[in-house]
């Protein structure tokens, strides 16, 4: 079956497309893409996702899959909306 290994950055995405095995868990597929390797990532502080939802890497896939890797929050949800709220023109 074919899933998709995405790994998105505020100005690029990679996204792979691999065949893996049916039963195959988010772990092989990340095994299988080699994107570890390929964008040098560190898997520390990385979480995981298919389509949105938080996943485990052995999570079950099904063909068509989107595995995403999740990088570490930057800022603080919060932090962020203030700092929009702040740079907004006043009315």
């Amino acid at each position: 079956m074919k899933v998709e290994v995405c790994y998105a950055l505020a100005a690029s995405a990679t996204r792979l497309t691999v065949q893996v095995e049916a039963g195959a868990t988010l772990e092989d597929a990340l095994r299988h893409s080699d994107i570890e390797t390929l964008l040098r990532l560190d898997r520390s502080g990385l979480t995981f996702a298919i389509f949105g939802r938080r996943a485990t890497p052995d999570a079950l896939l099904h063909d068509g899959d989107r595995v995403e890797i999740l990088r570490p929050l930057t800022i603080a949800p919060m932090e962020a909306r203030r700092l929009r709220a702040h740079k907004a023109p006043r009315q």
